[in-house]
Order: C-alpha cells, then structure tokens, then sequence
C-alpha cells in the first residue's frame, strides 16, 4: 500500500475539518493492514481496539447465536468507509459481534489510544471523533428505522445504493441475513427490480 498517507488524507479531509498539519502529525500513528477473506478484523468477546479504514475489501458485522450457531448479518462495510465496532472501541468493552472480512482486504488503521491522544491535543480531532460518532449513530439509526418502515425490496435498493457490487462480490444468503428474508424472496426481489 504504496499511497498509504495519499489515500488516508484524502479520506481525511473529506471526512472532517482537519488542516493538513492535523493530517500530519496523526500519520505515524495510522497502521497499513491486509486482512485474508474470512479473517476478522474483531472478535465476538473482544474489545474491539482500532479503527479502520477500508482501501479495498468488503466487510460483514454479524452475530453468531449460541444456543442456535445462526449467524445474522447487522452491517456491510466496504471502500471509503469506516469499520469498527464503535460501541466497544468507545467504550473500551468487549464487543457482541463479529467484524469478518469477506474477500482480501486492506485496511488502514489506528489505535483507540492514538486516536485519543489526538482528540486530546487537538480541537480539530476531537470534531473528527464528534462526526465519526454521528456517522456510526446514523448507521444504526438508519439500520432500525428501515426494519420498521421499508419494505425488503427497498432495503435492498437501499444497500446496492451505499454498496452498488455487493451483489458480485459476496453470496447472495449473507445479503438475505442482511435484508431479515429467504434467499428465494430475494431471487424473486432481483428479478422484480431487474424486468
């Protein structure tokens, strides 16, 4: 990952209000990382402790029942996005799911206590940590409010809208865990959209 800090300023000046001095002085504490398919970036049972951020790769949050082994997925994360457990990277308490990658991915990324050495020294990375807050409340806003409102086939329309080639790139039951529906409501969902 040649263009480590070329992508993560870039990432980081669209993000939030960060001056290029910020930027900066926050390069040495951002880690590169590959990530095999089928690795985890978090444990269920872990404290999730780095944030990331994808360069290439798609990933899955889930939660495995105990009693059943069923797996459920909650959240997709691809490139130019954020992944973490955020509730256990704040709270510094073990998280409840699992953060998988679902092809070879790389990620950038940065430690809970780096990024807070930062917030500490800087008002303008502590209104990153405000506007990374924000982001991951609207995800789990948005995330319960489609469940209560939307239909499947606007749920799906609403994930190929935030993830256009998920459909290519993982198998068709992790978007039905996804959606809460059978793989053959979603073949006939596809086939709707698609006529």
């Amino acid at each position: 990952m040649n263009n480590k800090n070329e992508i993560l300023t870039r990432h980081l000046q669209n993000f939030a209000p960060l001056t290029d001095r910020d930027i900066t002085e926050s390069l040495p504490f951002w880690k590169p990382r590959k990530i095999a398919k089928g690795d985890f970036f978090n444990m269920q049972s872990m404290v999730c402790n780095d944030l990331g951020l994808i360069v290439n790769g798609i990933f899955r949050i889930f939660y495995r029942d105990p009693e059943t082994e069923e797996e459920k997925n909650l959240f997709f994360f691809s490139e130019n996005q954020f992944v973490v457990s955020f509730r256990s990277f704040i709270s510094q308490n073990p998280c409840w799911y699992f953060i998988e990658a679902m092809e070879d991915s790389e990620i950038i990324f940065i430690s809970y206590r780096d990024l807070n050495a930062l917030y500490e020294k800087n008002p303008n990375w502590g209104k990153f940590g405000r506007l990374l807050a924000e982001t991951f409340f609207a995800y789990a806003q948005s995330r319960t409010e489609e469940f209560i409102f939307f239909s499947h086939e606007q749920r799906f329309l609403r994930l190929l809208e935030e993830h256009p080639n998920i459909v290519e790139r993982i198998p068709a039951y992790h978007i039905s865990s996804f959606l809460g529906i059978t793989n053959p409501s979603l073949s006939r969902i596809r086939k709707r959209i698609n006529r």
